[in-house]
């Protein structure tokens, strides 16, 4: 018989308006999306690993975290924040001050989310060390947008900082200097962040989950599928991709293990996401965004260190796949949060 996990007191850290109810009971799959990871992650720590769980929700006050750490006293915080005080990159100053609590915490470090946030600094790091990115220009808040003449379009417009494809739709995809300058206006205007623009890589798109602080596992490779449009049709992984689930039923959105993969891509793939992990300093588990070229070609996206973890999702059924079932899989990253050193521990 298979030993249970040992019992610990885990805080689950989540946005406030992500908390789940006590009961689920009369609520539909739409109702639920939104706070479907913290539900999910919540019931499997509780019903099926046995642990004491505080869900913890916040916005804007540390001072919540903080009683919460000195009454509750946890083992370890399962960490599913992604954002405070309303902007994305704040995540990695709460994970910074889980540190400064000393207090252990799943995912990943500040100086990975850091690096990973910013997908113009996380390019350089890694063009540096000749992994594979598209070429980007950057187009800060605020300053006039005057696109260089040596970009190759198509390009691809968005978000600097922001994830799960926010401000991404089929606009996004510009021909020109002058959509690339009302694209990144608009970025601008809508989200109120930088923009970036990077030469859209025409080709399949894989999605990588990666395990690990030292010694690093591999998921297998899923990737992005649309079913229901013609070969011209660009494929982009726009908002509507992602979260609408009418608009996925007309493409045929599928996220499925990629298929046709043979042992030397497979080794090239992990190899390059491994060398990325490790080069934005990452730490618990990511996803590494690639796309690959008819020829061949592989180029790293991006780096997303706070995935999502929900049960069914790409990175759950990766997991699924290589022999990790879900409960297992987030037993797996509590250890890893537990054995994480942190400066504090040198």
């Amino acid at each position: 018989m298979k030993k249970k996990p040992r019992k610990l007191r885990v805080m689950q850290l989540m946005h406030a308006d992500l908390v789940p109810p006590d009961s689920i009971e009369g609520l539909d799959e739409k109702q639920m999306q939104p706070f479907k990871t913290e539900f999910d992650v919540l019931e499997t720590l509780r019903a099926e690993l046995g642990h004491e769980v505080l869900p913890l929700g916040v916005d804007s006050d540390l001072g919540v975290l903080r009683r919460a750490i000195m009454d509750f006293k946890p083992h370890v915080t399962f960490n599913l924040l992604e954002e405070f005080h309303g902007v994305a990159v704040y995540d990695q100053h709460v994970v910074s001050y889980l540190e400064l609590m000393r207090s252990r915490y799943t995912g990943c470090n500040p100086r990975g989310l850091m690096l990973a946030h910013d997908k113009a600094l996380s390019k350089k790091v890694l063009a540096f060390h000749r992994v594979p990115v598209p070429d980007f220009a950057v187009y800060p808040l605020g300053q006039g947008i005057r696109p260089s003449k040596k970009l190759r379009y198509p390009m691809l417009v968005k978000s600097l900082t922001e994830e799960a494809s926010l401000g991404i739709a089929q606009a996004s995809l510009v021909q020109d200097a002058a959509q690339l300058k009302e694209r990144a206006e608009f970025i601008h205007r809508q989200l109120g962040t930088d923009a970036i623009a990077e030469r859209f890589i025409d080709g399949r798109e894989f999605y990588v989950g990666v395990l690990g602080n030292y010694r690093l596992k591999v998921l297998p490779v899923w990737e992005l599928v649309f079913k229901n449009v013609s070969d011209e049709t660009p494929l982009i992984a726009t908002a509507k991709v992602k979260w609408d689930p009418k608009y996925q039923e007309k493409l045929g959105v599928d996220y499925r293990q990629a298929t046709g993969i043979d042992k030397e891509l497979e080794r090239r793939i992990h190899h390059i996401c491994k060398r990325t992990y490790r080069l934005l300093n990452l730490s618990g588990y990511a996803r590494i965004d690639l796309r690959m070229e008819e020829d061949g070609k592989l180029y790293v996206l991006e780096a997303n260190p706070n995935p999502e973890l929900q049960y069914g999702g790409e990175f759950a059924d990766s997991a699924e796949v290589s022999g990790t079932p879900y409960s297992v899989l987030l037993q797996k990253i509590l250890q890893l949060g537990l054995s994480y050193r942190a400066q504090w521990q040198e």
